[in-house]
């Protein structure tokens, strides 16, 4: 199972490059991009598009993972407090099963 999970991975980032590869190819003119205060130089538009997906991938993924640590953290509290919880519920059963077996 995990080698077909390799295989669909690498076969998808394979389509990825190829599609960024033949729309580089396709776009080829100049041009420049003004972001209100800074202009940056003439480049090809092919370029412009795929670092602003590339920047998109990639602050996807950071916003995803500081999401993930924060939930397994999470989870690890909850896990501490439950296990906590079942030993002083386990503390406190001891003793009745004691003095049910005495009567």
């Amino acid at each position: 199972m995990r080698q077909i999970k390799r295989l669909l991975v690498f076969v998808l980032l394979l389509c990825v490059l190829l599609f960024g590869v033949l729309f580089s190819v396709q776009n080829t003119e100049t041009v420049t991009l003004d972001l209100l205060f800074v202009q940056l130089p003439m480049q090809r538009v092919a370029l412009w598009v795929l670092l602003a997906f590339a920047l998109g991938g990639v602050v996807g993924m950071v916003i995803s993972v500081s999401a993930i640590l924060s939930l397994k953290s999470r989870n690890l509290l909850l896990q501490r407090k439950l296990l906590k919880t079942q030993k002083e519920l386990a503390a406190l059963r001891a003793p009745d099963f004691d003095a049910n077996k005495s009567q």
